[in-house]
């Protein structure tokens, strides 16, 4: 069994502006990563279009229709302060979603124990009725539905590492007993959600790390919360939300991770992934906006990823 990659070009042609944090450049430091020797032999897939059916398992079709319809022939629209769309944004938004859809239908089909979505925009911010913080449609938990609505899978689990809380995801399921969401991220910080005592209905597990906060309590909080609620949660399937600007030199936060701790939790998630569910996960990129950290932190996840099995 092997590791998929899923990516499209669209990812690259998204382009919110000159200056904006959230640059095509991503994609691209991310695709010097997957160069590497190590790499060479996973297979690349090309990502599909997500159906306007799939989105709307998450978001309000109202809303979905009308952020297609709003994708400008020429210039940019904005969608919140931070986020906007150019032309190209339509497909990529959809392909992004598309990436971890075709995720999901691979590893269920045994095609692979686990897949690495290489995509933009990122996604855990969007809300069920809205664009925000950079992100158009909720990818993950869009592949979370679909691995619940296509396969039957009873149990899935996300894990967000993401240094912003992903609020969009939890507020997705905060009514789902049968979806896990863990979250690691700085906190008080944008978005502004993600207290410990934030807990749906038992199945919201949120590690807040305060401003400064390295590994030792990064992997503590990991340690004490997030992997003992997976065990016994017992998942059918782990979906991450890989995000890598916890990174201590990403400009956009300051939790000082290096890229040994997204490889060092992305080993634990395996190990649970091979105990309780055949060792089925599934990964799609969210933030990492220092391109060299981006790229090695990237390195260190995929090389974790690839043991999964």
């Amino acid at each position: 069994m092997t590791t998929l990659i899923f990516g499209h070009q669209s990812s690259v042609e998204h382009d919110m502006g000159q200056g904006h944090p959230e640059r095509p450049e991503r994609i691209l430091a991310v695709k010097k990563a997957l160069e590497a020797d190590r790499f060479k032999d996973l297979e690349r897939r090309e990502a599909p279009q997500a159906t306007i059916d799939q989105i709307a398992r998450v978001h309000d079709r109202d809303y979905v229709t009308k952020l297609l319809d709003a994708v400008p022939n020429e210039g940019r629209v904005q969608i919140d302060p931070d986020t906007s769309m150019c032309p190209e944004s339509g497909e990529a938004a959809l392909r992004a979603s598309g990436a971890i859809v075709a995720a999901i239908d691979s590893i269920v089909a045994g095609e692979a124990n686990s897949a690495f979505c290489a995509v933009r925009p990122p996604g855990h911010h969007a809300e069920p009725s809205r664009g925000m913080g950079f992100c158009l449609f909720n990818n993950v938990a869009i592949g979370v539905e679909h691995a619940r609505k296509a396969h039957n899978l009873a149990r899935v689990a996300v894990v967000d590492f993401d240094v912003h809380h992903g609020n969009g995801t939890q507020a997705a399921f905060w009514s789902e007993p049968d979806v896990l969401f863990a979250s690691s991220h700085q906190y008080p910080f944008y978005p502004g959600t993600g207290a410990e005592d934030e807990t749906g209905v038992g199945n919201i597990f949120n590690v807040p790390l305060g401003d400064g906060t390295g590994s030792v309590l990064f992997r503590r909080g990991m340690e004490r919360v997030v992997l003992p609620a997976l065990e016994e949660f017992d998942p059918d399937i782990i979906v991450i939300s890989a995000g890598f600007d916890g990174h201590a030199r990403d400009p956009l936060a300051n939790i000082r991770l290096e890229e040994e701790d997204f490889e060092w939790i992305t080993g634990k998630l395996v190990d649970i992934a091979g105990e309780f569910c055949d060792g089925r996960i599934v990964s799609s990129l969210e933030g990492g906006y220092d391109l060299d950290s981006l790229s090695s932190s990237v390195t260190a996840h995929l090389s974790a990823l690839m043991r999964a099995g």
